[in-house]
């Protein structure tokens, strides 16, 4: 198919095309025409290689709702919005981890589809009739000749419908449905006066969220309802409007407590009918981050796919809670609704989140929020606070008011821990403190396996205690996913030394020896007879035959080799094991080398992973266990193989503009897009910043000049900028740094120097500087 023209010729396109948005009271027209940084973002990166929570468009950054079209709806993997596939089978305002919810279709009907239109109403469309920008969606389907422009607010859908004249105009609830990641089922919708109408459905379990969810909703219409019909097979509803009817605006508020907390939800965020209003509200705000870095220099496809990494770490992680602070609470036997704290103003003091894994975070979303939004991570700390004070732990990725135990380890400590070193969150650091512990320890959240939900033996925590490691197979059986023993052991230990840190910060000293005592366990996977980590048994066996390029079988979503280098927090050390530092050079730069003819990723999907050609890669950036090797050779002594490696991988893996490739399928919420920016920005912090001073490392920029804006809240520098001199797809080694004038040394600045403000100057060369 045919890119829509739009994205097809860049910004320039985007500037000359004209796309009129008219509300249906006649008011001046807006449009798309007048640039924003919005308009860089290309929206249909690898989508190709949707997930269900991936796409987005009529969204806020974090926003309850993410109102787009699906055009696949049968699955999580490959759900949501596929570009590949030419027809949409509705609207729906719920995209997020393990959730969905509300899919609406407007139609026409004519008199011989009375009967059938419950059960056939979907509509092919072409990307050609097609505009996508962060914040608004418009599409015309095909089968029913009607215009579909959808925008939101945080907690609101907002739908303008422009239909063909003397039709009869309907718009169908697809409330009982397969919807991505589970079902929807009990949908229930009623008219409660012309103008308005509420309703519910309930989210069916899954094996990764075993406890349903309620979504209530509420609808606010601009023309009269003139009926609603049930279909009892299909349980769908049909709301029918006058055949006079042109343009039709809906309001859909969302809540996960009450169809009360929905309607207020629209009466706080969207009081007024101007649809063009609340597509340029919603236009700037993402400019507005967006444009917290500036950037100068590259070609504009590369500036472009810039800002569409920076969108894609703003989204997917998504708010729970409504406007008043409720917020849905399934921690416990019984479901409840939850009040979050309140300030002086009767506001919440913070937004409930939902989230995929905390699993990789370190190397992404730790660096990037942490520096540039750190108002968004002090949010998320304590929200996941909030969970251990409803539930009693702190969860790994929260789904529908509970945690999944999606993926392993005590995966949220390193950011927590991150967001304090930096000075983001200063209180309550005892009781933060007492929370993360409790993961580590038995009863804690170590003890889980993936979606480990009714035991705690997978996560085989009873075994790194007593041996330093934990055994694969695990005796005991299978209890979850992702039981490899080798990079568990490796995961406990980085997140033991991240504890440790805190500890010491809040003058623990006791715990603080006996949590460094741990994070050496890493050693204890470490065969030195074949140079890498390998599984062992419960009698403390290697296993046999082992095979470091075998997928998995004791490594978590990896091989041996790519996990080997999993020590982000003693890097030197994990050299001694090698031999020495240059022999472990060479071991990874052999490892690049190798996985230079695959471009650094296993394949343009995640599920290629599995496959045998792609799952014997030695360095993958398709996913989180090796997406930080690249910035390894640098606390090795050897900066100029970070700078050589990292444009290179940013060169033939993370660059480019196409439907077909972007991030391979596995953009967790916002982990990959955050991980490209870093590469591209040439700042890295190995251990998650979580270390006492939060250093960052120096790498090769992609761009000439970067000015990232710092939040005064925060911090006490205006900006920090980076200027990169002869910087070129050749220049790509840093011959010389300075930071206001003075030597940076070991390619490394402090949280601390970076937020006072100021300049990097790095010169730049074409020829190595070890």
């Amino acid at each position: 198919m045919e890119l829509n023209k739009i994205y097809k010729t860049g910004r320039i396109a985007i500037g000359l095309t004209l796309v009129f948005l008219v509300s249906c009271n006649a008011q001046t027209a807006i449009s798309l025409r007048k640039k924003q940084l919005s308009d860089m973002v290309y929206p249909l990166l690898d989508t190709e290689n949707s997930r269900w929570f991936y796409f987005s468009s009529a969204s806020r950054p974090f926003g309850m709702v993410n109102l787009s079209p699906d055009t696949e709806i049968s699955s999580d993997w490959g759900g949501g919005y596929k570009y590949t596939t030419d027809t949409i089978k509705g609207f729906s305002h719920v995209h997020e981890w393990q959730m969905s919810g509300v899919s609406v279709m407007p139609v026409t009907i004519a008199a011989k589809e009375k009967q059938t239109i419950f059960k056939d109403f979907y509509s092919g469309f072409s990307h050609k009739n097609e505009t996508i920008t962060p914040g608004y969606h418009s599409v015309k389907l095909d089968r029913y000749q009607i215009t579909a422009e959808l925008t939101s607010t945080l907690r609101v859908g907002f739908h303008k419908y422009t239909f063909p004249v003397k039709a009869q105009k309907a718009i169908l609830f697809n409330l009982n449905t397969i919807l991505g990641p589970c079902e929807n089922t009990n949908g229930k919708l009623e008219k409660n006066n012309d103008y308005e109408l509420s309703g519910s459905l309930v989210l069916g379990t899954n094996f990764r969220r075993p406890k349903p969810l309620t979504v209530f909703f509420k609808i606010k219409t601009n023309k009269p309802v003139t009926a609603v019909e049930r279909d009892h097979v299909s349980g769908n509803y049909l709301v029918n409007f006058t055949s006079t009817t042109e343009q039709l605006l809906m309001k859909v508020g969302i809540s996960y407590t009450s169809i009360e907390s929905a309607n207020n939800n629209i009466e706080t965020e969207l009081a007024h009918w101007d649809f063009n209003k609340t597509v340029a509200d919603s236009r700037k705000e993402w400019s507005s981050l967006l444009g917290r870095i500036k950037i100068e220099g590259g070609t504009e496809t590369e500036q472009r796919r810039f800002y569409t990494d920076l969108w894609h770490a703003l989204q997917g992680r998504k708010m729970i809670s409504d406007a008043n602070g409720t917020y849905p609470d399934n921690t416990g036997d019984k479901f409840r609704v939850g009040h979050l704290p309140l300030d002086a103003d009767g506001k919440p003091k913070f937004n409930h989140y939902n989230s995929d894994a905390f699993w990789g975070a370190q190397w992404t979303i730790n660096n990037l929020w942490g520096l540039v939004y750190p108002e968004i991570m002090e949010e998320f700390v304590y929200s996941l606070m909030q969970y251990y004070k409803d539930g009693g732990i702190i969860p790994r990725g929260p789904a529908g008011g509970n945690d999944t135990y999606v993926m392993t380890g005590a995966s949220a400590t390193p950011f927590i821990v991150s967001a304090i070193q930096k000075g983001i969150v200063k209180k309550d650091l005892e009781e933060i403190y007492i929370a993360l512990k409790k993961n580590h320890m038995p009863g804690g959240i170590m003890e889980k396996a993936g979606y480990e939900h009714n035991t705690n033996i997978g996560g085989g925590l009873k075994y790194y205690l007593e041996k330093g490691y934990v055994p694969y197979p695990l005796p005991e059986g299978h209890f979850g996913s992702h039981e490899d023993g080798a990079s568990q052991t490796l995961e406990y230990a980085y997140q033991d030394w991240t504890l440790a840190q805190l500890a010491k910060k809040l003058n623990h000293e006791e715990d603080y020896i006996y949590f460094m005592k741990r994070s050496k366990n890493y050693q204890n996977v470490f065969d030195s007879s074949t140079g890498w980590m390998r599984p062992k048994n419960v009698e403390g066996k290697w296993r046999e035959n082992y095979d470091p390029y075998q997928y998995e079988n004791g490594f978590i979503e990896s091989n041996g080799a790519q996990s080997t280098w999993f020590v982000p927090h003693d890097i030197e050390g994990l050299a001694v094991l090698m031999g020495g530092k240059e022999k472990a050079v060479a071991k990874l730069n052999a490892q690049f080398e190798t996985a230079k003819n695959q471009k650094y990723t296993s394949g343009t999907s995640h599920d290629a992973e599995l496959h045998p050609e792609f799952s014997r890669i030695p360095v993958n950036f398709g996913n989180q266990p090796s997406m930080q090797t690249s910035n390894i050779f640098t606390l090795l002594g050897r900066p100029d193989l970070t700078q050589y490696w990292t444009r290179n991988v940013v060169k033939e893996t993370f660059s480019g503009l196409s439907p077909a490739k972007g991030y391979n399928g596995d953009e967790d919420q916002g982990l990959m897009g955050s991980l490209n920016v870093l590469l591209k920005l040439g700042l890295f912090q190995m251990n998650g910043g979580t270390d006492k001073d939060a250093v960052y490392q120096i790498g090769s920029p992609l761009f000439n000049k970067i000015s990232i804006d710092l939040d005064p809240k925060y911090y006490s520098g205006k900006t920090f900028v980076i200027k990169a001199a002869g910087n070129s797809t050749e220049n790509v080694y840093i011959k010389d740094l300075k930071f206001n004038n003075k030597t940076v040394q070991n390619f490394s600045l402090s949280h601390q120097d970076i937020t006072n403000g100021g300049e990097l100057i790095l010169e730049m060369s074409n020829k190595p500087n070890p």
